[in-house]
């Protein structure tokens, strides 16, 4: 181990760490049977279970780096000519729906259709689905209290069950 008198930098820290791992795989194990520990509360006994460890004795990995997954996606297996032809195609795809999505556009622009109603439309809409939601939050805590179930509730209030 290293000496006490010099100055900790990232050298000394990952030796020191290193020796205690070695300490801990020749020396006697963490926590082990028979080993007293001190656990919640300073309660000290036998510990329930030996110290196990994650990962193998000597793999030090560099915890910051990147994540690379094992399986290689679709794309890094395919050549680069295919790979660029596939892209191709999807870029000509992405117009075709890109122009017929413009032609449809202008189509509803001609009938009379205009943004302004769309979006007055779309929060009817929305006001009417949270009424809606509010009225079967409703029969569901009536039918609760009753001790029935929401269906039942259903013709007494001369609903169907499509509503």
């Amino acid at each position: 181990m290293q000496g006490s008198n010099e100055a900790f930098g990232a050298d000394s820290r990952s030796s020191v760490l290193q020796a205690a791992l070695d300490n801990q795989e020749h020396g006697p194990a963490l926590c082990g049977e028979g080993e007293q520990s001190t656990g919640l509360r300073g309660r000290s006994g036998p510990s329930p279970r030996p110290f196990l460890r994650r990962t193998p004795i000597g793999i030090l990995r560099n915890c910051s780096a990147g994540f690379k997954s094992p399986i290689q996606s679709p794309r890094a297996c395919q050549s680069e000519g295919a790979n660029k032809e596939a892209l191709q195609h999807e870029v000509e795809e992405l117009k075709k729906k890109d122009l017929a999505l413009d032609q449809e556009i202008a189509q509803l622009l001609a009938e009379g259709y205009s943004l302004e109603e769309l979006e007055k439309h779309i929060s009817w809409l929305h006001e009417y689905n949270d009424i809606k939601d509010t009225g079967q939050m409703l029969l569901g805590k009536l039918a609760t209290i009753r001790g029935i179930t929401t269906k039942e509730l259903y013709p007494k209030f001369d609903l169907e069950l499509t509503d």
